[in-house]
């Protein structure tokens, strides 16, 4: 059964390859018109093709799993295979073709490089006519159409699922771990007396335990009475309305006469409302999917019924929550601490005992680690060790193939391919994407969004950046709860992301099937996520010289079909390791961790496809080749703490959306030329120079982020009236140099969509509040030396939410907050305020206040009393 579930999952890939190849070659065609001159509709037919291939495999799914024969596979399989090639056929040539565009023998070079790529999609449509042929001589499409005629792939996998959630096996769910926070805080939801019905949701990832808490409150002792009627019903992501009032009926005892397959819905949904109106009710909806879901039952609850009624619904989309009542914050189950998930272990893998063997304990403590707190992986485990001999020789064995057995176990696989399954495609791509990343990883938000704009996985939407479709990506995965926030910035914002264990051990199950992705990690050992030749997107977490497995330029076999090169963990010198100029399809490297390089690959100006390219914790003297001018198709240069010259080459990466420069003591990038970037959305942190007179800052009309450092004042004033035309700039960081000060009057109150601001150096007089950016919600101010006066300003601003007054900003020994004043301030840094003696703090003054941070104060004897507690 575990396979079948994996299949099924792999199947759905082959839905993505053909839908993200699809998607890819609809872009290219509006993107690259100039270049598919003359192969353009070779081009769209073969789109077209895949498209027809993409409705069939949806028809495909319908198929019931002990149908799926191996005929089936291998079938779907080679729909797979073609949508990877047909890509690959466009995307050489494009390459190809942008490289001839500059050659002196264009003329005669052009015509060749089209009659290959002809011959190349003739080849495509001739598989896929294979293809379509075999559908009928396997027997294929009628197995589809008879699936689809009886229904069988939807509920056979519904009743599964149902039977799936039945309560464990020699577990009852009063023995399960006690969570009782969650437990009192959602009794006290359900008890409320509102005098409008209230819906109470629980939302959580796929094991998290969401149905064993609805059950337990369902159940629970102080519910018993308070309710006149209850229904715990069942939903699921194959929602069928009929099937689910009908079990809503016999739940609550209605009264109902008549066949349930002949009647109208409508006529049930007005029963069950006359039926609940009179009555102080619980229904309970577990694993509600879709939005549409709620909006189709919403009908059945009276709002203004009796007081004290509610609705609980279990979900794993924060979104469907807010939808059913934004009035509700959504309760999400926390995962089991170590002790409860040993508890919980020890009453499953050793059921009538009350101790662990001492031989085994530590090894359980181990085996459980792996299971993240994720209460179903716990009981999966220990369902597992339960059919085994209790040796020490036993449990070692399960210890070290600990992965295998969680991901192969039904439940556990099930559910997370359950999951996975209902994303759209796009969203597939960016979940699978996330095992590239070694375990446990943090990942920067920011940094996650650019690589899937670079590897081309998000769709068009409207006139939206594709910046701002990638955070919507991320929410939405968020928000499914197939990932994790990690950290938050100072105002609550996403600032990292992290995966469970288990959804990344599902991640790369699926990923080594389909060559999605492939991960080297130095361990023969760990050949589940080694990478294929075939595979698309490499990370190497481990040195290969570190184990003597492999020898120089081992990546060489996988150039063909590689969108994504990524280096971790310390790697060194890593042009080593590969030979550049066989990656002409590469979109994506990052050596970002791959420290100690004295050199950047040579012929890294060979890859014109590259999107992104990452070299920010290169070590010192590290060489760039001119030929990185080669890349037209760059939108994120990352090279942050880099110190060696920069070629002035950059104005040729007309494309590029963010440049990153994160130390400004290098000479050589006042002198880069910076004119052609009219895409450029981040540029920081850079040395003012003649690039702003040049035109450099003028032409960047799409920046967001800008930080320039060391100005004088005549240069504060021009770069501020030049920013006056900039619709989109949200941040802003400038510094004057040394013994230069910020003009009196800035002109930043025309700064409407300026959330940030970030002022270095001495200011003389601080701006009146109608000054500043009137929709300003941070603020740092550091080396200003502020007047006395200046705290009066500051608290007036009306959308303040983080003040950090850093070294040097105000050098007096009274700093006094006035009643009323910071009304939205939410987070204060103090830093290195070194004549500070005493601070007052009137009342009413800065009453949101969540976050407070003094740093080398040395000289201020006390904190205010109310304040004390917030300190960070």
């Amino acid at each position: 059964m575990a396979e079948l579930v994996v299949a099924t999952a792999v199947e759905k890939m082959a839905e993505l390859a053909v839908a993200t190849a699809a998607e890819k070659l609809t872009n290219l065609i509006i993107q690259e018109a100039i270049l598919l001159n003359g192969v353009g509709e070779k081009v769209e037919q073969i789109r077209n093709e895949l498209r027809w291939m993409q409705s069939f495999l949806k028809d495909a799914d319908h198929v019931a799993e002990q149908d799926r024969n191996e005929r089936f596979r291998n079938w779907v399989s080679q729909i797979r295979e073609v949508a990877f090639d047909a890509e690959d056929v466009v995307e050489t040539y494009l390459r190809e073709a942008a490289a001839a565009s500059q050659s002196l023998w264009k003329k005669v070079v052009m015509p060749i490089h089209r009659h290959k790529v002809k011959r190349g999609i003739e080849k495509i449509q001739t598989r896929i006519n294979h293809i379509s042929k075999q559908k009928d001589s396997f027997g294929i499409a009628s197995m589809i159409a008879s699936s689809r005629d009886r229904g069988e792939g939807s509920i056979s996998t519904n009743e599964r699922l149902r039977w799936w959630r039945q309560p464990l096996l020699h577990i009852e769910e009063d023995d399960l771990v006690d969570l009782v926070q969650d437990t009192e805080a959602l009794l006290t939801q359900l008890s409320s007396m509102e005098p409008r019905r209230r819906v109470v949701s629980i939302v959580g990832m796929g094991g998290l335990g969401k149905t064993t808490l609805a059950k337990k409150l369902y159940n629970h002792i102080v519910l018993r009475h308070q309710f006149h009627c209850k229904a715990f019903v069942y939903v699921s992501q194959e929602y069928r309305r009929r099937e689910t009032l009908r079990r809503i009926i016999k739940d609550l005892n209605v009264p109902y006469i008549g066949d349930f397959e002949e009647a109208d819905e409508e006529e049930m949904v007005k029963q069950l409302y006359e039926f609940l109106r009179g009555r102080k009710y619980l229904v309970v909806l577990d694993d509600l999917w879709k939005k549409e879901v709620w909006d189709s039952l919403e009908a059945v609850f009276p709002t203004s019924g009796m007081a004290g009624s509610k609705v609980m619904l279990t979900t794993r989309n924060r979104e469907v929550a807010l939808h059913a009542d934004a009035r509700s914050i959504p309760h999400g189950p926390r995962i089991l601490t170590e002790d409860e998930s040993m508890e919980l272990f020890r009453k499953k893998a050793l059921p009538g005992t009350d101790h662990f063997p001492s031989d085994l304990e530590n090894l359980g403590r181990e085996m459980v680690t792996k299971c993240g707190g994720l209460p179903l992986a716990v009981v999966v485990l220990g369902g597992l060790l339960s059919r085994k001999m209790e040796t020490r020789e036993e449990w070692e064995h399960v210890l070290q193939n600990i992965s295998w057995h969680l991901i192969d176990q039904d439940r556990v696989s099930a559910i997370l391919a359950l999951s996975y399954k209902d994303l759209p495609f796009h969203l597939k791509s960016c979940f699978l994407h996330l095992g590239l990343f070694p375990e446990d990883f943090s990942i920067p938000k920011t940094q996650l969004m650019r690589l899937w704009v670079a590897e081309g996985f998000l769709p068009q939407q409207g006139e939206d950046k594709a910046e701002g479709v990638a955070e919507n990506c991320l929410n939405e995965l968020i928000n499914r709860c197939m990932i994790q926030v990690g950290t938050l910035t100072s105002l609550g914002r996403v600032k990292t992301i992290r995966i469970h264990d288990l959804l990344r051990d599902f991640s790369l199950s699926v990923s080594r099937e389909e060559n999605f992705l492939g991960i080297y990690t130095g361990r023969e050992v760990e050949s589940s996520v080694s990478p294929s030749t075939k595979s698309r997107r490499i990370a190497l977490h481990s040195n290969p010289t570190q184990h003597g497995l492999l020898h120089s330029r081992f990546l060489n076999p996988y150039a063909p079909h590689l969108r994504s090169l990524r280096f971790f963990n310390g790697f060194h010198n890593p042009e080593f390791y590969f030979n550049t100029k066989d990656f002409k399809l590469l979109k994506v490297l990052d050596l970002r961790h791959a420290r100690g390089s004295n050199r950047t690959p040579g012929a890294v100006g060979i890859l014109i496809q590259l999107r992104y390219l990452g070299l920010s914790q290169i070590l010192k003297n590290c060489y760039i080749p001119p030929s990185i001018g080669n890349l037209k198709n760059l939108e994120t240069l990352d090279l942050g703490y880099f110190y060696s010259p920069i070629p002035n080459v950059v104005w040729k990466m007309k494309r590029l959306r963010h440049l990153l420069l994160c130390d400004t003591s290098n000479p050589y990038r006042v002198k880069l030329r910076l004119d052609t970037l009219s895409h450029l959305q981040t540029l920081k942190t850079i040395r003012a120079g003649r690039w702003i007179e040049d035109g450099g800052l003028a032409n960047m009309i799409s920046l967001r982020r800008l930080g320039i450092e060391r100005l004088s004042q005549e240069k504060v004033n021009l770069v501020i009236s030049i920013l006056k035309r900039m619709c989109y700039l949200q941040s802003l960081s400038l510094e004057v140099m040394n013994n230069e000060t910020f003009p009196t009057s800035t002109g930043l109150s025309h700064f409407q969509h300026l959330h940030k601001l970030c002022l270095k150096g001495k200011i003389e007089k601080l701006p009146d509040v109608c000054e500043f950016p009137p929709n300003l919600v941070k603020l740092s101010l550091i080396g200003s030396e502020l007047q006395k006066d200046s705290i009066g300003k500051l608290e007036r601003l009306p959308y303040l939410k983080m003040l950090v007054l850093g070294n040097q900003s105000y050098k007096w020994r009274e700093l006094v907050c006035s009643s009323e004043g910071f009304p939205q301030l939410q987070v204060l840094h103090l830093v290195s305020l070194r004549a500070l003696e005493e601070w007052t703090v009137e009342e009413n003054a800065m009453m949101k206040l969540k976050h407070l941070k003094i740093q080398r104060c040395l000289k201020l004897k006390k904190i205010p009393e109310r304040l004390k507690l917030l300190l960070l």
